[in-house]
């Protein structure tokens, strides 16, 4: 049997509900949570806050222009202070899987919100007659101009962090580019070998990726600081007066610091959501880098003794519960996780919003989900990479310096001084005999000793221009490939 006593009964125009006693949410909260239980998490609580910091600028407006008496303005203020510090997170419970455009959530927050001012007046909850979710707590807004406002007050943090992040992403590479900026590695295209490359010049290459995801994000942000709040339900702003419409954007900027600006146009806020679509792509852009790094991470990495075997990669963690001593590249993978879901979520974000229709998007609370999910993923990830995995690769000189001598790849530097046959000939020599290219010329008399460490120098044969005609000779380059 149920317990009455821990059980309120509220009302609405489609009938009545117990709603237990200590929530406080209310009686659409408690229909939303029966409706909607297809994800089985709530919204993101981020997204949550962030209505609760509209309903604070609104109640604000209004109590300055007496559409509401102090009293309420105060305790509707100390509520949404309290679901801003995280204390009312328990009760913000609407699934993040919505019908209805965010109206859900929306009112979540309307009733935790009304109901804990009823309480700081010395109320009980569910008597709406001292704070009412809609009246009070919902004065002028619609969940339309609402929850799109609210998205961007949670984005922007987010994006703000997430460049941070990838500038120091930027600098970890740019660290290894320095460490390794003479050590001669072999370069692949197509997985074959190719020429060689320095490696210090590969980590240039992720520091330069991560520079352009870094710029792209930062730019973002523009696009999302024009708001629409005060737009109401369709972005022709009825029933909201014009000394509110021209004040919610200010207080807004003021309360969140992030340089929002009412739109000239909120009915474009309201029903298009490109801007999302948008900030989503420059996520996915950043997902693509992460996950081609991973990728080459993990073969580079690969074997030890039976693979490449390059990069010596932090060992944290055992690798197989069946082979001893197996290591696993598991940091580099779980970037890659991290990528492909953020690429995944790219897919939501634009299906959603192209799902809008007319007036409104009855999708942006999927879309709300996807974005904010890339975001954190990625907030995490990244420092996780770099930290774990980044910071602490080792190269195996050695095995690079062999590679690069039982390729052959370094008889491409002789092309202008041999012949292309004559390269390629030699190259193959090197390649079934397992004897450095070097031997293989100074053997045949094809270069004098000089000449191999003129035109085969590290610093010849990873830049610009013909190896050997830069007017620096191998000994004042300061290293050389074969002994004398």
């Amino acid at each position: 049997m149920t317990d009455d006593s821990a059980y309120r009964l509220e009302r609405d125009a489609l009938g009545s509900l117990p709603v237990p006693q200590d929530a406080y949410y209310g009686i659409y909260t408690a229909r939303a949570k029966e409706n909607f239980a297809a994800g089985g998490r709530p919204a993101n609580p981020k997204l949550m806050h962030a209505i609760a910091r509209v309903k604070q600028a609104a109640a604000k407006v209004n109590g300055r222009n007496h559409a509401l008496p102090q009293k309420k303005v105060q305790a509707i203020l100390a509520a949404c202070e309290e679901i801003l510090d995280g204390s009312l997170d328990a009760h913000l419970i609407v699934d993040a899987y919505q019908g209805g455009a965010g109206t859900s959530s929306n009112m979540n927050v309307n009733e935790v919100i009304a109901n804990r001012a009823i309480e700081l007046l010395g109320g009980s909850k569910g008597d709406y007659s001292i704070v009412h979710p809609i009246d009070d707590v919902n004065l002028h807004q619609s969940t339309n101009d609402v929850y799109p406002t609210a998205l961007r007050i949670a984005v922007i943090p987010l994006l703000r962090q997430l460049a941070e992040e990838l500038a120091s992403l930027q600098e970890a590479f740019q660290a290894k580019e320095h460490e390794y900026a003479d050590l001669l590695r072999l370069g692949r295209t197509q997985l074959m070998d190719a020429l060689p490359i320095l490696a210090g010049q590969s980590f240039g290459a992720y520091a330069k990726a991560a520079a352009r995801d870094r710029w792209r994000l930062y730019k973002a942000e523009e696009r999302l600081r024009e708001i629409n709040i005060g737009g109401t339900a369709v972005g022709t702003g009825m029933n909201a007066p014009l000394t509110y419409i021209y004040a919610i954007a200010d207080e807004l900027r003021e309360l969140t610091g992030l340089g929002l600006c009412r739109s000239d146009f909120p009915m474009d806020g309201t029903q298009n959501m490109d801007v999302f679509v948008e900030v989503s792509g420059l996520l996915k852009a950043a997902a693509v880098n992460l996950l081609k790094i991973s990728n080459d991470f993990r073969l580079l990495s690969s074997g030890p003794a039976g693979g490449i075997g390059e990069y010596i990669l932090p060992a944290v963690q055992a690798g197989s519960s069946i082979m001893p001593g197996k290591v696993n590249p598991v940091i580099a993978e779980m970037l890659g996780s991290v990528a492909m879901r953020v690429i995944a979520g790219d897919t939501a974000v634009t299906l959603a919003a192209a799902s809008g229709q007319l007036e409104l998007n009855a999708f942006t609370p999927v879309l709300a989900e996807a974005l904010l999910e890339s975001l954190e993923l990625l907030l995490h990830g990244i420092p996780l990479f770099r930290e774990r995995c980044l910071s602490g690769l080792k190269l195996d000189e050695h095995r690079c310096r062999e590679h690069v001598e039982r390729s052959g790849v370094l008889a491409a530097a002789t092309i202008t001084y041999l012949g292309y046959d004559n390269a390629a000939a030699l190259a193959k020599a090197a390649a079934a005999s397992g004897r450095p290219l070097e031997q293989l010329l100074l053997e045949g008399g094809w270069m004098t000793l000089e000449q191999i460490q003129e035109v085969l120098h590290p610093l010849e044969v990873t830049k610009p221009g013909i190896p050997g005609r830069s007017g620096q000779s191998g000994a004042e380059h300061g290293r050389r490939l074969i002994p004398e």
